[in-house]
C-alpha cells in the first residue's frame, strides 16, 4: 500500500510533463512571435531589435551577409520615415532545426514627402520566403528570397 505523499508525488510526476507539454510554446508559435515583433521593430526602425531576428551566419543568394543587412536597414532607416508594416504568414514548415516562412508583404512608407509602397502594393503583395534555424536558443532568420523582386 502506498502512502497519500508518495501517491501524490507520483501524480506530480505524471501531470508535470503534460502540463509543461501543454503551456510550452511550440516552434510554430515562436517563429510567429518572431514576424510578430519584429514588424513594430521596423515600423519604429529600432535597429538592434530588427537584427536580433537575423543569424550573424546570415547568406543568401544575392550574396548579403549579416552585416550588409544591418547596414541596409540603416539605410532604409535614415531614408524613410512613416513605416508601415503589412504581413500574413502564409505557411510555416517546421523540422528539428530548420524552418520555412512563408510571408505575404506590404510596406508603407515615406520618403521625404511622397508616400507609398516600398514592398507591395494595394492588390500584390509581396511573396517573401524566409528560411530559419535554431541558434542562441531560438529560430533566426538565415536566408530570405523574394526581396529583390518585391521593392518598386
Amino acid at each position: 500500500m502506498i502512502s497519500r505523499k508518495s501517491a501524490v508525488l507520483l501524480l506530480i510526476l505524471f501531470i508535470t510533463p503534460v502540463i509543461i507539454y501543454l503551456i510550452w510554446p511550440s516552434d510554430e508559435s515562436r517563429i510567429r512571435k518572431l514576424f510578430r515583433k519584429g514588424a513594430p521593430a521596423i515600423e519604429r526602425e529600432m535597429l538592434d531589435d530588427v537584427m536580433a531576428a537575423v543569424s550573424f551566419n546570415y547568406r543568401d543568394e544575392q550574396g548579403l551577409t549579416y552585416l550588409s543587412v544591418k547596414e541596409g536597414m540603416r539605410k532604409v532607416f535614415q531614408r524613410m520615415d512613416n513605416i508601415k508594416v503589412e504581413y500574413e504568414i502564409t505557411g510555416i514548415d517546421v523540422t528539428a532545426t530548420t524552418a520555412t516562412a512563408l510571408l505575404d508583404v506590404r510596406i508603407i512608407a515615406s520618403y521625404g514627402t511622397d508616400t507609398g509602397y516600398f514592398m507591395g502594393d494595394a492588390a500584390h503583395p509581396a511573396h517573401l520566403t524566409f528560411f530559419l534555424e535554431k541558434e542562441r536558443g531560438g529560430w533566426l532568420v538565415t536566408k530570405a528570397q523574394g526581396m529583390q523582386a518585391a521593392y518598386h
